[in-house]
């Protein structure tokens, strides 16, 4: 079986792919202008379409007719402002990546990380053994601390400027620092043990690593979306059962009369960081749960901090004044959220591409691309050429091929098959639109999509081009006048 996946595949990724690089008279040291070029057209591209985006959000001064009963003149300048702030926020750290992407590139950075990784192993008196795990942990280390570096400043500003301006930021300065911690420390964690049995299957694991390490990432990705939710999640929000009344009622009714097997129906607080709503189905097999965000229904109020929250340091990180400001932002908000039809009609959307077998469907074709990665990276861990263009002349750390080495030279591929993804992601939210409409929705629908629009200030015009290239959904007017005409074809 090993020998004809091989002989199937490998002949046709891995020759092309080192064929395409010499045709195109791609030699060592030229490389990295090639990849440079690459980043900077795609980037340029994006730019473009930023600017487009950016003029449909300053010329537009009508609401649209679909939305005339629930956005006012006040709401609809209120999206346009929070619209512009994050397009000019994307724009700037766009360019500010390319600097650093490009930089890193033609520095050899990486380089300068893997030596860092061997100085700190023989300083602390770790070996570096044969199949370069400890050195590879390392350096992912590094390379995160990196990452938190520049990325952090980014992320304050999102958080506390812009989604604070317009009223959605929830977090403290204590929350956010805890928070980052938190999540810098579990990646860690989890990276380790996955990064370890990953490259010691590409040093062990001969002529057909590539499909050993498939097997092993496919495992690796069905057992973290099992534990994700249950144990990795709950670290970071705070996740309830739903009360019993009518809201339950009414979930537990559709689940039944679709043969959905729920088997908890969870809130969680995504107040405590955030305003913006949404809802989520998980699970494998008849291991089914719903988990509603807080923000989402109309009205709710969760349940005072338990003594387990303040010994974790919830309640310390406010101060009365953050509290007291708090309060007022909970107070403005008391119209937001949908009403129990509205959050059925949510979830008779979510419960179409459970029927439609979408989550499925993108699984397997993510594990498809994971493949065909493995597949391409066996012959470039074989490439010294490639190797000594990054600046590694002297070995060829599977690491670097995996990410450093492919992850630049696969740029373009990226944007296509993006595309091609958010192509089938705007079908499949089409396909479970009229799943819900076929379940006598079609009204709840369009009034929930519009409510979540309004109340998360999304701005209800675009650049077609540019959503087309950046949104996983179609538009809320697209949606809405879709979804009129799944109903008008429903009556006739």
């Amino acid at each position: 079986m090993m020998a004809f996946l091989n002989n199937l595949f490998g002949p046709l990724l891995g020759s092309s792919a080192m064929a395409f690089i010499s045709k195109l008279n791609i030699d060592e040291g030229n490389l990295m202008s090639s990849i440079a070029i690459a980043m900077t057209a795609v980037s340029l591209c994006e730019s473009y379409l930023a600017f487009r985006q950016r003029k449909v959000l300053a010329q537009e001064g009508e609401v649209p007719p679909e939305l005339k009963n629930d956005m006012d003149k006040e709401k609809f300048e209120k999206s346009r402002q929070y619209a512009l702030d994050k397009n000019m926020f994307g724009l700037v750290q766009a360019q500010f990546d390319l600097i650093i992407n490009i930089s890193t590139l033609m520095l050899k950075m990486h380089v300068l990380l893997w030596i860092s990784s061997e100085l700190i192993l023989n300083k602390i008196g770790l070996p570096i053994d044969k199949y370069e795990i400890n050195q590879t942990y390392v350096f992912v280390v590094l390379s995160s601390i990196v990452e938190v570096v520049l990325n952090t400043p980014f992320k304050l500003y999102s958080t506390f400027v812009i989604e604070e301006k317009h009223g959605f930021n929830n977090q403290t300065l204590g929350f956010f620092v805890k928070d980052e911690i938190k999540k810098f420390f579990l990646s860690q964690v989890i990276t380790f043990p996955i990064l370890s049995g990953i490259i010691f299957i590409i040093k062990a694991g001969g002529p057909y690593f590539a499909f050993y390490a498939w097997g092993f990432t496919t495992v690796v990705i069905l057992v973290m979306m099992t534990i994700y939710p249950v144990y990795i999640a709950p670290l970071f929000d705070k996740y309830t059962s739903l009360p019993e009344g009518e809201l339950r009622t009414e979930i537990e009714a559709l689940a039944k009369k679709l043969d959905y097997p729920l088997t908890k129906l969870f809130v969680v607080e995504g107040s405590k960081r955030s305003a913006h709503s949404n809802a989520y189905l998980y699970g494998f097999f008849k291991n089914k749960r719903i988990v509603l965000f807080d923000t989402l229904i109309k009205g709710y109020k969760s349940a005072d901090a338990t003594e387990e929250d303040k010994k974790n340091g919830d309640d310390k990180d406010i101060t009365a004044e953050e509290k007291k400001k708090l309060e007022e932002k909970q107070n403005a908000k008391k119209d937001r959220g949908c009403t129990t039809e509205e959050i059925v009609a949510v979830l008779g959307h979510e419960l179409g591409h459970w029927k439609y077998s979408h989550m499925v469907k993108m699984l397997i074709i993510t594990e498809v691309k994971i493949l065909l990665f493995f597949i391409l990276f066996s012959k470039v861990l074989n490439s010294k050429s490639l190797y000594r263009a990054f600046g590694f002349s002297k070995s060829q750390p599977a690491v670097i091929g995996l990410t450093v080495i492919l992850g630049n030279i696969l740029t373009p591929c990226k944007v296509v098959i993006n595309l091609l993804m958010g192509c089938l992601s705007r079908h499949f939210e089409y396909q479970a639109d009229y799943f819900a409409t076929t379940l006598g929705y079609s009204k709840e629908l369009g009034a929930s999509l519009i409510k979540l629009h309004v109340d998360n200030l999304s701005f209800p015009f675009n650049d077609r081009w540019y959503s087309l290239y950046h949104f996983s959904h179609p538009t809320l007017i697209e949606r809405l006048r879709t979804i009129a005409q799944y109903k008008t074809k429903k009556t006739d």
